[in-house]
């Protein structure tokens, strides 16, 4: 599976109860709701579906862009690693 932002986008916003277009790339998501223990969920939806990475990638950043960012590195180096 390859994650995309819409997606994360999507997950995030049904877990504080907004609609994903309310969520901005640069949003603070503690700010507008969003704990750790909510946010473990979705990383390990995103961990079964494929996502090389854990928890920890997402709990040192604070917004959807810089998520999302890891995310594209990850997605990268996965794919490079994959003959």
């Amino acid at each position: 599976m390859s994650l995309t932002l819409d997606r994360m986008r999507g997950d995030i916003a049904k877990l504080i109860y907004l609609d994903p277009e309310d969520i901005g790339d640069d949003d603070n998501l503690a700010d507008l709701g969003l704990d750790s223990m909510r946010l473990m969920s979705p990383v390990l939806q995103w961990e079964q579906g494929g996502l090389k990475a854990d928890f920890g990638t997402f709990a040192e950043f604070y917004t959807l862009g810089e998520w999302w960012r890891a995310v594209e590195r990850i997605q990268s180096r996965t794919a490079i690693a994959q003959p």
